[in-house]
């Protein structure tokens, strides 16, 4: 996707420097910087601090972790121990240990010199594998949305929930993949982006990602889309998830839950977008999910740009105050009208995504 009409990805390796670099995303949308990581340790550091998030892009920093690893010592049990302190980097997100798992797997019994380069590769094919899966998510998206733009002959307006964007992943989102394909067929969209309180994921980079596409949207607080939906200027939501349940329950970014309880009181269609690498196939309650409880410094400070074009933080709350910030909730798959996937469109449940992902 672009940024100031160039193409970028989230993430990628550069041969000639062999670093990681990244998007810096804690400056956006003020500053765009491009990070270089040169250690497994600057890895980690990027996902902890949100320089990447989003569960997709999360699972392929931890990947190119594993590289960085690689190339600091070639041990397996230092790579091993690197990966164990990757996967305690943010707990929520299920694809930080998957792709971890799978590096590991790939890289078992080799004490070779090739170890480097099988890693690489491996780290390489996590992240093509997720733009592509993100590229099908929005062909089978898009299908819903002509759908309503054919009954309804005008602007589809769409309400999303933080940022399951390019973003968030490699390229192309998961919530703003179909979005992204309905504007390139000439459907006129419009998207409503809740501002996401805390870290305002969906002003800084939903609204940013979307602007730079061309696509028009409107920042709203996140209270705001209950009185949308009862006024009729709520066509459908889709949001993304950072893990989904085998039975269709659906864990995303706080405030999730209360936009699936509007849309179903109100009748508008609630999708989730995800990967089949955002599954998790074990835990079978919604109450065993690891839910991150971040700094509540997220919550009572606030970042801005200031009449000198620096990025200034500014306390918000009263200084006795205290602030809890749960980062993500669990949406019961009884709230959601489908999963969108790389697979097809499936119900919320077991069944659907079991008929999916044999």
């Amino acid at each position: 996707m672009k940024i100031n009409g160039i193409e970028y990805k989230t993430i990628w390796f550069n041969e000639e420097k062999q670093v990681v670099k990244i998007i810096d995303q804690t400056k956006l949308p003020h500053k765009f910087i491009i990070k270089e990581l040169s250690s497994v340790k600057d890895a980690i550091n990027a996902i902890k601090t949100m320089e990447v998030r989003g569960a997709p892009l999360i699972g392929g920093t931890a990947a190119y972790g594993i590289v960085l690893a690689v190339q600091e010592n070639k041990d397996l049990e230092f790579i091993k121990k690197c990966s164990e302190e990757l996967i305690q980097s943010r707990p929520t997100a299920i694809n930080l240990k998957w792709a971890v798992d799978r590096m590991i797997k790939k890289l078992a019994g080799i004490n070779s010199d090739k170890i480097l380069s099988i890693a690489l590769n491996e780290a390489k094919e996590i992240c093509d594998e997720d733009e592509k899966f993100c590229k099908n998510i929005g062909i089978n998206g898009l299908k819903i949305i002509e759908e309503i733009y054919n009954k309804k002959k005008d602007t589809v307006n769409i309400l999303t929930h933080c940022n399951a964007g390019w973003l968030a992943t490699i390229n192309w989102g998961t919530a703003t993949s179909p979005i992204y394909h309905a504007h390139k067929k000439g459907i006129p969209i419009h998207v409503w982006v809740d501002e996401t309180r805390p870290r305002n994921q969906g002003a800084n980079l939903t609204s940013y990602e979307l602007n730079e596409e061309e696509i028009p949207n409107t920042i709203i607080a996140d209270n705001t889309g209950g009185i949308l939906m009862q006024r009729g200027e709520v066509d459908m939501c889709i949001v993304g998830t950072d893990r989904t349940l085998s039975n269709g329950d659906v864990c995303n970014k706080i405030g999730t839950y209360l936009k699936a309880l509007a849309a179903h009181d109100n009748n508008v269609p609630f999708y989730v977008a995800l990967p089949s690498s955002t599954i998790d196939w074990d835990i079978k309650d919604a109450k065993d999910i690891p839910i991150e409880e971040r700094n509540s410094d997220e919550l009572s400070h606030v970042e801005g740009i200031d009449e000198n074009n620096q990025i200034k933080k500014v306390l918000i709350y009263p200084s006795k105050s205290k602030a809890m910030n749960l980062a993500f909730d669990v949406t019961p798959a009884k709230y959601v009208t489908a999963l969108i996937t790389e697979k097809g469109i499936t119900k919320a449940s077991f069944d659907g995504l079991k008929k999916l992902f044999k």
